[in-house]
């Protein structure tokens, strides 16, 4: 039996509360094919859109009044409680429509520890919430300290940074579950950014990269296999391009080369290898694999996706 993480995005979860409940029980099905399997999953999700929309609806109801605005940490905190119930509730039932009654499913509410010194928070880039005209982002910059840039010729958007997970904070609690052979949903939005300071953690205005957590779970709970869900069954090297050419099995080297070639778009196939090469040269004889939420089971085997492996 395999010990998986799965890390599952945001955006392939919908853009509502209904969307997302329909969502989620395709990617149970996925999931519990690999539980029927023999294997052990914990998954991560993402929290894009979610949190976003989360985060506009306290500016929508907050006016003018930057003191009614709830902290990005605790929205980051409602989104995983949100996406991990209706996950959680999906997973449930499928399991037991297939028969497996005794198999606990949790969610875990989940800190993940960053670098204060990380070189995220100096430069800002991850867009949040609502857009405003040029005064009113001005306006709220004055009043909050907050950090807006302007969005591609829509507006003015706030922006956090996006630091690199150091840590999990309940990284007990949650090998205490997942040695109990319980199914767990962790780091969900790659988790509530955390630091240290003084003599406690304090959430911080940020958003971690859901891979790059799921990744660094991985690694902590010693899974066997890491996998990213994504729109498609491969990466593509010269993808768009007449050459383009889907990779089967590669290895950490060989990413590693078509990185320098910016072969990986930044904002989104990028830090999903960046992730996979994390994870597997952690530890011999880990293996990541990129591949299709359809095809999560035919991956495992080698039928689908990408490995990645030392």
């Amino acid at each position: 039996m395999s010990k998986i993480v799965i890390a599952l995005g945001g955006n392939a979860l919908g853009n509502s509360a209904n969307e997302q409940l329909t969502k989620a029980e395709l990617a149970a099905k996925s999931i519990a094919d690999l539980i029927i399997g023999g294997h052990h999953v914990v998954i991560a999700h993402g929290n894009g859109p979610q949190v976003g929309q989360i985060r506009l609806a306290f500016e929508n109801a907050s006016g003018d009044d930057p003191e009614k605005l709830m902290p990005f940490p605790e929205c980051t905190a409602m989104s995983q409680g949100y996406i991990g119930y209706h996950l959680q509730q999906a997973i449930d039932e499928e399991l037991v429509a297939r028969g497996l009654n005794d198999v606990p499913v949790v969610s875990m509410l989940t800190q993940v520890v960053v670098d204060p010194k990380d070189p995220a928070f100096e430069n800002p880039t991850k867009p949040i919430g609502g857009y405003y005209d040029e005064a009113a982002a001005k306006k709220i910059m004055e009043e909050t300290g907050d950090v807006y840039k302007e969005d591609a010729g829509r507006g003015w958007r706030r922006v956090v940074p996006s630091p690199k997970p150091m840590d999990i904070y309940e990284k007990v609690s949650l090998q205490t579950l997942v040695d109990a052979g319980q199914v767990v949903i962790a780091c969900g939005g790659g988790g509530i950014p955390v630091v240290y300071r003084g003599k406690r953690y304090e959430g911080v205005d940020a958003v971690i990269d859901k891979d790059f957590a799921a990744s660094k779970m991985a690694a902590l709970i010693d899974a066997d296999i890491f996998i990213i869900l994504t729109a498609v069954d491969h990466v593509f090297v010269n993808f768009g391009k007449e050459n383009q050419e889907a990779l089967v099995d590669t290895t950490v080297e060989k990413m590693k080369e078509y990185i320098t070639e910016d072969q990986f778009a930044p904002g989104s196939m990028l830090p999903k290898v960046e992730a996979a090469i994390d994870f597997a040269e952690s530890k011999a004889g880990r293996k990541s694999i990129i591949a299709s939420l359809e095809q999560a089971s035919e991956a495992v085997v080698g039928k689908s996706g990408t490995i990645v492996q030392q």
